[in-house]
């Protein structure tokens, strides 16, 4: 019974911080709890298709190739595929062919046949010169002659 009793004292008061404490506030609060719950689990960034190509491959260990020593690829082809992230002979090799003429889908490259350039690469990549230049004797323009 004291507690109700107690509990009744308090009602003035309770009803004063009422007034002062507009009608919106609690749902303002709650809706901003809800946003920063939110925007700390949300998964930003995490889905593996939206990643760029790049991301995709192997770290640079070391000291970029050459590439240019590879038949079939020059000083712009070169730069083109920097900008993909492809700049040494691994990675070279371990790129398809299918993305490697996804990356020279431009105007100005279309000519290039990449088809042998993940060969070209894993032997250069191997320090196996000699089977490297064997093969580049076959060549014409990075295509079997």
């Amino acid at each position: 019974m004291e507690f109700l009793l107690n509990s009744v004292s308090y009602a003035p008061a309770l009803q004063a911080m009422a007034h002062q404490f507009p009608w919106w506030g609690w749902p303002l609060i709650i809706i901003v709890l809800i946003l920063v719950v939110l925007l700390c689990w949300w998964p930003w960034g995490k889905k593996e298709e939206a990643a760029p190509m790049v991301a995709r491959q192997a770290p640079v260990v070391g000291e970029p190739d050459d590439l240019k020593k590879i038949e079939g690829i020059g000083p712009k082809i070169s730069s083109v595929l920097a900008e993909h992230g492809i700049v040494t002979y691994a990675q070279l090799a371990e790129t398809g062919v299918e993305r490697l003429r996804e990356i020279l889908d431009q105007p100005s490259l279309r000519i290039a046949d990449p088809t042998t350039w993940p060969e070209q690469g894993r032997l250069a990549a191997m320090g196996n010169w000699q089977a490297l230049e064997q093969l580049q004797d076959q060549l014409r323009g990075g295509r079997l002659a």
